[in-house]
């Protein structure tokens, strides 16, 4: 239980094995008795196995579906569990699982709730193209959500029992579906959206991979995904 509610922690995890047990570690520490779940993506490493010895509950894909196949997963087992509130977390252990009570704080007056980078707090910082679609998909997806929302694409997200409901019936697996279809779905059909400020921490293991041609991409990609999730209803 956090702030009285029974929550779940959800992780997608792709070949994770390096940092999955200390993320798990930390956040059985941080948050005692508050269950974890790690969606296998189809890994072809021993993240399952390593996440299971930390202590967390594995559901295994049987082949790669992105973060959206693997949260569509999540928030089904949640909804089918009977938990109050789901808690986005990613594998690599760059979010800091004391936040999770302040974003669970705001779900009484909201449906989701977004850990933003870029909201006042840390240092983490995006240049060049990158930042700009960022900055794009902030400003297009603030007016549909009626609030400042500075950092769309964060995969550190908590979502209320409305919220589990919803995404337990339809949930993207497209690039950015879960990050930036989502939001404007859920600001299309009034559910409250809202963002608290957090310190990105570094990668517990791997190399990000970052270079001018994929910013670029990632800039095409990001405009092409705000496109269609705009025009479907």
């Amino acid at each position: 239980m956090v702030n009285g509610k029974r929550l779940l922690i959800i992780i997608p995890a792709l070949n994770e094995a390096a940092s999955i047990g200390d993320v798990v570690g930390e956040i059985r520490g941080e948050l005692p008795g508050v269950d974890v779940l790690v969606v296998d993506d189809g890994s072809t490493d021993h993240t399952a196995a390593v996440a299971a010895a930390a202590g967390a509950r594995v559901a295994r894909l049987p082949y790669n579906l992105g973060v959206g196949g693997a949260m569509r997963l999540g928030y089904r087992y949640a909804h089918d569990h009977d938990y109050d509130v789901a808690v986005q977390v990613d594998a690599d252990g760059q979010h800091d699982p004391r936040y999770v009570p302040k974003l669970v704080d705001l779900l009484d007056d909201y449906d989701l709730v977004i850990g933003a980078r870029f909201a006042g707090e840390g240092e983490y910082t995006v240049r060049g193209p990158r930042r700009w679609a960022m900055g794009m998909l902030s400003v297009v997806l603030s007016g549909l959500a009626g609030a400042t929302l500075t950092d769309t694409t964060s995969g550190f997200r908590a979502a209320n029992r409305r919220m589990i409901d919803m995404f337990a019936r339809w949930y993207p697996v497209e690039y950015l579906g879960d990050t930036v279809e989502t939001l404007v779905h859920a600001a299309r059909r009034g559910y409250r959206i809202q963002q608290v400020p957090v310190a990105m921490r570094r990668r517990m293991a791997g190399t990000p991979s970052h270079s001018p041609a994929k910013a670029m991409i990632y800039l095409g990609r990001a405009l092409a995904v705000l496109t269609l999730a705009l025009i479907r209803r």
